[in-house]
Order: C-alpha cells, then sequence, then structure tokens
C-alpha cells in the first residue's frame, strides 16, 4: 500500500473527529484558561483548527519558519470569533491536505523537510516523518480541548471512544 493511501485514509478518519470537537468550543471565552502558564482557549481551538493544514505545508513547502523574519507573518495564526469559523477553517484545513495527498507521491514524501526558527533548522526529517508527527500533534491539541470543553461543563464528544457525554463509539 502507498503512504499517501494510508495518510488519506487517515485523514478521513480523523477530520469528523477533529471537527465534532471544534464544534463544541464555548463561543466568547477565548480568554479562559485553566491555569495562568495554559494556552487560551481560542488559541488552542484556532491552533486545532488550523492544524491540518500544515500537513498540505509540509508536502507543497521546502520548509516553515516559525518565527520568521520581521514583517511577515505565519498564516497559521488566525483567530474565529465562532464555531462556525472554526469548523469552516477546518474543514478547508482537511480538504486542502487531502488534495496535497491526491497529488504528490510517495517519492516526494521521501525528501526531506525542514521547521525552522527564526532561521534555524529546529527539525529536519523526511516529509512522512514530519507529516506523522504533525497527525500526532493535532492529536494531542485535540485531546487537551477536549479536557477544556470538560472544565467549561461543555459535553465532551466521542473521539475515539465514548465519553460521559457521548455514547458514540468514536
Amino acid at each position: 500500500m502507498k503512504l499517501t493511501d494510508l495518510f488519506l485514509g487517515e485523514l478521513e478518519r480523523e477530520a469528523p473527529l477533529t471537527r465534532r470537537a471544534l464544534e463544541r468550543v464555548p463561543e466568547a471565552r477565548d480568554d479562559w484558561k485553566p491555569h495562568a502558564k495554559s494556552m487560551p482557549l481560542g488559541r488552542l481551538a484556532a491552533l486545532v483548527a488550523t492544524m491540518p493544514a500544515w500537513l498540505s505545508m509540509i508536502i507543497d513547502k521546502d520548509d516553515f519558519d516559525l518565527n520568521p523574519p520581521a514583517g511577515s507573518s505565519s498564516s497559521f495564526q488566525r483567530q474565529f470569533r465562532t464555531n462556525k469559523e472554526l469548523v469552516q477553517a477546518v474543514d478547508e484545513a482537511f480538504a486542502g491536505a487531502r488534495t496535497a495527498f491526491q497529488r504528490t507521491s510517495d517519492e516526494h514524501l521521501m525528501k526531506p523537510w525542514r521547521l525552522l526558527v527564526a532561521g534555524k533548522v529546529v527539525a529536519e526529517q523526511p516529509r512522512h516523518v514530519m507529516l506523522r508527527e504533525s497527525i500526532n500533534h493535532l492529536a494531542h491539541h485535540r485531546g487537551q480541548l477536549t479536557v477544556y470543553l470538560r472544565l467549561n461543563d461543555v459535553p465532551v464528544p466521542s473521539i475515539y471512544g465514548p465519553t460521559a457525554d457521548d455514547a458514540r463509539f468514536g
């Protein structure tokens, strides 16, 4: 089986799970955080909504700088006012990732990709490794988001199995 097919299958499983969590993000609570050192809810929700776009970026570009030179900004630093905007962003991000996987090859996924901070390489791996790490990273932050939902008395959706609020299995 091709790597691209494996990744596409995973996207099809992960997209609705991520969407389900973002649909429940409470509006007008963007600044809420469970601890002073924690990320605010609005920033975490925006991160989860935009992270699938990293997949197409890893396929289409050779690198990404998290702290680019002065005057430029990351296209992944967005704010959303409503659940509708969050869901639209994640749907677009997953659609872009699907398209990128459909037009790439396993050979391309073996080529190196670099993550930079202020022009310095902090990680360099074959694209398929960075893609896997990005999907894992998304699952991590989506899990974090479900904890934030619980702490805000928002019913937690089923992700990989039932929750106290949602009896579905995944």
